[in-house]
């Protein structure tokens, strides 16, 4: 039971990963945000074939899960993330280079932080995912007081129930393992793979809902009109 619910978690988050990323880019252009869903996508898509493939820690695709678990933790889902936002807060738009930039920065970070597992604490790396994920965590309450403020009462109370989800997940990671909890920690990647799903699965709701309004009162293009449009069906 404890396997099959954590196929599920992982399938659901593969799921929400491309299914939403898809969305980001076609209907707003937005590759940051985009690229990043389906990133995590990828990611989980490999910790299931690891599973699959029995778990084996000295496996390849063991190393890689490492690689994508550090890209997201570290810069993905904060960084990326914010910049991400800023589309529809601060009417920013990056540039190519600083698109590949950011990403590019995440892609060391990941091959840096992979090395650090979870066989044993490591405190520095572990303090820095916990601590950029307070940052990002700050962003998203202006996030969500942005959504409340618009009307959008019901995107802000599902971004702000999945962002405290998602921060007690940064936290448990390292420092507070679940007891009774297997060695390969099933019942904590289970959580964690259907909190991050649902993480995207909202974020990208709450992100229509802001383009919209950004759309209603002028703060967007009329050119981006088509795509609100699209959005819906």
């Amino acid at each position: 039971m404890k396997e099959m619910l954590f196929m599920l978690a992982d399938l659901w988050m593969i799921f929400a990963g491309f299914c939403f990323g898809w969305k980001f880019i076609r209907h707003y252009k937005n590759y940051l945000l985009g690229l990043e869903w389906m990133i995590v996508a990828t990611s989980g898509s490999n910790f299931l074939l690891w599973a699959l493939l029995g778990g084996d820690q000295n496996s390849f695709l063991y190393t890689i899960a490492y690689f994508f678990d550090a890209f997201s933790r570290s810069v993905g889902i904060t960084l990326i993330l914010v910049m991400g936002l800023m589309r529809v807060t601060h009417r920013y738009r990056p540039s190519v280079a600083v698109d590949v930039g950011v990403f590019a920065l995440a892609a060391v970070a990941g091959l840096y932080l992979q090395q650090f597992r979870a066989d044993k604490l490591h405190l520095g790396p572990a303090t820095f995912y916990v601590v950029v994920n307070v940052l990002t965590t700050i962003f998203l309450a202006y996030f969500i007081r942005r959504l409340w403020r618009i009307g959008a009462k019901k995107q802000a109370v599902c971004t702000g129930l999945v962002t405290l989800a998602g921060s007690a997940i940064a936290i448990t990671y390292d420092f507070f393992p679940i007891p009774g909890d297997d060695a390969h920690r099933t019942l904590f990647y289970t959580a964690a793979l259907a909190t991050w799903g649902f993480q995207m699965f909202v974020v990208f709701f709450a992100y229509r809902a802001l383009h919209e309004h950004n759309v209603t009162t002028g703060a967007e293009p009329a050119s981006d009109e088509h795509s609100v449009v699209r959005s819906v069906r």
